[in-house]
């Protein structure tokens, strides 16, 4: 399938709620014409009905093989502890008996309020000698069984596994067998939810070679979003010799096009190992009371000067505030340019130093509903620095949203509610300064593109209603308008991918 049709002309859309209905023309992917009653004459025409007609939205923080890969994964989130993980696996494995072999995943336990860390022989007691790999909630640790050691070829540890000891096996999960057609179904499926909610590309921060495997992708029909795929430091070296920077057009379709360098400098809040410059508050020690620094300042200098030296962006995990002051230094350092992903416990003072080397600050404003009661718990004097929204906004520094599915669901509108209003309960909203407002948080899901204008992509999202009335003040109102939005169609380059 094209990537784009040549002419795309839609018809009676609104693009503001006090104006007249308009046609948009879109010319071999780029909106060329926007005026009433434009000739229709050899353009394949969409009727626009009256709907509101808003740019694309991207997700900036997905791994989107692992999203996809939820469909194939047992649930074990909102457990209290390993005794209800286990007892989910003892139920799961018996309506599901697996094959010989066959590694059974499971995604969404955290340890965050538990009162005990997992060990390998309960998981063993319940699975027997079956491999069972579960990922945490916030994908930052796992929890094995003795014969997924086994399979994987590693020695059987005596509990979960974070940061360095995880990551090696959470970045080889996608290697390990699978029904292919599984697999597509799910890629399939995955894109095409996120079509429907109006998403027309997304930035990926899989651990696979995104470079070569998603022009596989869309050579062979899974071509409904526009995928910006990262390279680790383990692939750095092969990125460089295969000459390609940051911006790239990698597939023929035009969908794919190469993205940053990312490096994830420390942990997360849940597994308690974000890098903190004060401890985290505990009653219990931990072994590294100010979570881990898993690159230190000197290495991730080289690694943005290397990226930058080759034309890459960096894009740098960093929760803990010790982690974004690091990361900012490095950035300074080495003269990269790029983003800081998560940026979820900040300081103040390193903020006009962000906005000064043109950081961008990719956030993940559906986190702040799922910590806020970990949040409390573990960084109670540090509240009104977490995911400080309006602070980054006034320093002049650029908001993409994201979610970082999947930790949170693949939901730009999702993300949005929960910057406006930062609750998804009956509590009120937590640190309300530093909410943005509805128009400030679509704007940080569109990619920079501020409006629908002649030059602008046309990658557009055609939506039952004005998003953000302005007779909506108050911001449960705001953020419930904006998860009740009906999206009717979505475009990619002129092309209808949902709709």
């Amino acid at each position: 399938m094209p990537s784009q049709v040549s002419h795309v002309l839609l018809t009676g859309v609104r693009l503001r709620p006090d104006a007249e209905p308009v046609d948009v023309r879109i010319r071999r992917g780029s909106i060329v014409e926007i005026g009433p009653w434009l000739t229709r004459f050899d353009a394949v025409v969409h009727e626009g009905g009256g709907a509101f007609a808003i740019p694309g939205l991207w997700d900036a923080h997905v791994h989107f093989g692992q999203w996809a890969a939820m469909t194939r994964r047992v649930d074990v989130s909102e457990t209290s502890g390993p005794e209800e993980v286990t007892a989910r696996m003892a139920r799961h494995l018996a309506v599901h008996p697996s094959e010989p072999g066959v590694v059974i995943q499971g995604f969404g336990w955290r340890v965050a309020g538990w009162d005990r860390l997992p060990t390998t022989a309960e998981l063993d007691e319940v699975v027997g000698d079956r491999p069972v790999i579960l990922i945490s909630g916030d994908c930052h640790a796992g929890w094995l069984s003795s014969a997924a050691y086994r399979l994987l070829g590693l020695p059987v540890r005596p509990g979960h596994l974070d940061e360095d000891d995880w990551f090696p096996i959470y970045s080889h999960l996608a290697d390990l067998p699978e029904d292919p057609a599984a697999v597509r179904a799910s890629l399939e499926g995955a894109m095409r939810d996120a079509a429907a909610k109006g998403v027309v590309g997304v930035v990926d921060m899989e651990f696979e070679t995104g470079r070569t495997a998603w022009p596989e992708r869309t050579a062979a029909g899974l071509d409904l979003l526009r995928v910006r795929p990262c390279t680790y430091p383990e692939g750095l070296d092969d990125a460089i010799a295969a000459g390609v920077h940051t911006g790239d057009v990698l597939d023929e379709a035009g969908l794919v096009t190469m993205g940053p360098l990312k490096v994830i400098t420390d942990g997360s809040l849940n597994t308690r190992t974000a890098w903190c410059c004060e401890p985290f508050v505990l009653d219990d020690d931990l072994a590294d009371p100010r979570g881990k620094q898993n690159v230190d300042e000197a290495e991730l200098t080289d690694l943005l000067l290397r990226a930058r030296s080759h034309g890459l962006t960096g894009a740098v995990h960093a929760i803990g505030d010790a982690a974004l002051v690091a990361a900012v230094s490095a950035f300074a350092a080495s003269g990269a340019r790029g983003s800081i992903e998560h940026a979820q416990l900040m300081r103040r003072e390193v903020l006009p130093r962000m906005a000064e080397l043109g950081l961008v600050a990719s956030v993940q404003p559906a986190h702040l509903l799922d910590d806020r009661d970990s949040t409390e718990a573990l960084w109670p004097d540090r509240l009104d620095r977490c995911f400080a929204l309006r602070s980054l906004t006034q320093a002049g520094i650029p908001l993409r949203l994201g979610s970082d599915a999947p930790v949170s669901p693949l939901d730009p509108w999702l993300a949005m509610s929960a910057a406006v209003h930062r609750s998804a309960d009956e509590r009120e909203p937590w640190g309300p300064e530093q909410a943005l407002t509805p128009r400030e948080a679509l704007l940080a899901s569109t990619d920079g593109i501020a409006s629908v204008s002649v030059g602008q992509p046309g990658d557009l999202v055609l939506v039952d209603d004005h998003p953000f009335p302005p007779e909506l003040t108050v911001t449960r109102e705001q953020a419930g308008r904006l998860r009740e939005v009906r999206v009717l169609a979505t475009f990619v380059g002129g092309r209808l991918t949902h709709g």
